[in-house]
């Protein structure tokens, strides 16, 4: 035997183990190229389940929250005891034709300025059928404080499908201070209690 034929014998050797071990790592790869795919796959199915599970809660959520804003953006309302003889100072918001009744509260935010603050407010709901039922806030003070009053306290109202408007009445026998203003803000109409 000559060295070219020890050499090819060997490469042939080597060549046709290298053959058998490709083949076989060629297997491996696929059974694991398969098996990353069906996890991969699970994944994303469990994602996307979860994900429109999430939405899905959401939505529902979303229902129940149902808002109607009577006014966007903060109100300013001034009164003055000191220099009016009117013992009573009122600021309205329209509600337009709607049943209000399918909503659970009335909401908002309100504080006094430095100017004065009143410290009680009388919250006024009236329907066009003249009847009319009030709330009354006390410890309105410098800081923001949200409100949230039932519709049930207003007990006087008989049909909520016919309220006309809902007003903020100071009395002067009932503030504080004698001259102020009042921000009010995020006034609506929601489903949550």
């Amino acid at each position: 035997m000559t060295k070219d034929d020890i050499y090819d014998h060997l490469a042939q050797v080597y060549l046709g183990k290298r053959k058998k071990d490709d083949a076989k790592t060629k297997k491996q790869f696929n059974a694991w190229l398969l098996i990353n795919g069906l996890i991969t796959a699970i994944i994303f199915a469990s994602a996307f389940y979860g994900l429109t599970a999430f939405l899905t809660h959401n939505k529902d959520e979303l229902k129940q929250n149902v808002i109607y804003s009577l006014h966007q953006g903060a109100v300013r309302f001034d009164y003055d005891f000191k220099g009016s003889s009117n013992p009573v100072e009122r600021f309205a918001l329209s509600i337009p034709d709607m049943d209000v009744g399918k909503y659970g509260s009335l909401e908002f935010s309100m504080r006094g300025k430095e100017e004065g603050v009143p410290g009680i407010v009388k919250v006024v709901v009236t329907s066009r059928y003249n009847e009319e039922a009030y709330h009354y806030i006390e410890g309105v003070n410098l800081a923001w404080q949200d409100y949230h009053i039932p519709l049930s306290e207003f007990k006087e109202i008989s049909d909520w499908s016919s309220v006309q408007d809902v007003a903020f009445v100071l009395e002067s026998w009932n503030v504080e201070d004698k001259r102020g203003i009042v921000l009010i803000d995020n006034i609506n109409f929601a489903t949550t209690n």
